[in-house]
């Protein structure tokens, strides 16, 4: 676990290189075909020679939930265990962590992302529209909101935005959480100047690698726009605007390496309320120590 920058995907492989582990991406971009670049998504040499689960699964125009995540995960995990290997969960999606974690017999906490979204398409289009949205994803609920209510609006297009799923349907819906042992392995960043330093060169290295013909190619298609949630991924949202000629190369640059620090920031807040006994500094850390966490914990396992 870590926030984005932090070298979660190079420590796995290494963990994978001395471990009898498979590994199951936690991560709600890498889950995109044709999104390389602009997700960091580890090199085809990189997935050949260790193999992660849940990436390349569904096309940009397709929408993943914490449901779906859910459900595969718990079916990769038995998978696994039935090969006699141990599943490596990496990612930084605290969200999906959360719901494999605890379960989704609850509604879904609220995601500010999300929100800041509905709210700006709201100020576009108005709240009485947003209710038609609803009514046609989730007539229950929207029969049972004022038009009026923009608050029930949106939260009930929030949840269906996370889980995939209607909120009327969801209050009825029942998950159970993990049972096995696990360990959680969290990359923190003390030094948050230093995690900036290469949240900032890796966005530099994104648009030196072709970034910017990336998120092109994923405009010139008819079925994508700014709505869905793969074209909300960070980065991919102020290259299309910078495409769309809303922003200027340095604003485009600016905005996205602002966004990646902000996700940053809210996945550290996250990551301060887990267990800190397997906490390590991804700018200073030994592999060896994390290497023994994990013989300690799983010595009887293999």
């Amino acid at each position: 676990m870590g926030a984005t920058a932090t070298g979660k995907t190079d420590l796995a492989v290494e963990i994978a290189k001395r471990f009898p582990v498979e590994l199951i991406s936690v991560d709600s971009a890498l889950i995109y075909r044709g999104m390389d670049i602009g997700t960091a998504k580890p090199a085809a040499g990189a997935l050949a020679i260790t193999p992660h689960h849940l990436i390349d699964i569904i096309d940009p125009a397709e929408r993943y939930s914490a449901w779906h995540f859910v459900e595969d995960a718990n079916r990769l995990i038995d998978e696994i265990s039935a090969r006699g290997k141990i599943p490596l969960l990496v990612g930084g999606t605290m969200m999906y962590y959360h719901a494999l974690e605890h379960g989704l017999n609850q509604l879904p906490v609220a995601d500010s992302s999300v929100r800041a979204s509905l709210n700006q398409q709201a100020t576009q289009i108005g709240w009485q529209a947003m209710h038609a949205k609803l009514a046609r994803i989730d007539p229950v609920s929207a029969s049972r909101i004022n038009p009026g209510d923009s608050q029930r609006i949106q939260r009930a297009l929030e949840v269906f935005e996370i889980s995939g799923l209607p909120l009327s349907s969801l209050q009825q819906h029942v998950s159970t959480g993990l049972k096995p042992e696990t360990l959680k392995i969290i990359l923190n960043a003390h030094d948050r100047a230093g995690l900036h330093a290469r949240i900032d060169l890796r966005f530099m290295e994104m648009i030196e690698n072709g970034l910017i013909d990336e998120v092109r190619l994923l405009k010139n298609r008819s079925d994508l726009d700014l709505s869905l949630p793969s074209m909300r991924c960070v980065g991919y949202r102020q290259v299309w605007q910078f495409l769309d000629g809303s922003l200027s190369r340095d604003e485009m640059t600016y905005k996205a390496i602002v966004a990646t620090r902000q996700l940053a920031k809210r996945q550290m807040t996250w990551l301060r309320k887990q267990p800190q006994e397997h906490a390590f500094d991804c700018l200073d850390y030994r592999k060896e120590a994390i290497f023994e966490s994990i013989n300690n914990v799983f010595s009887g396992a293999w």
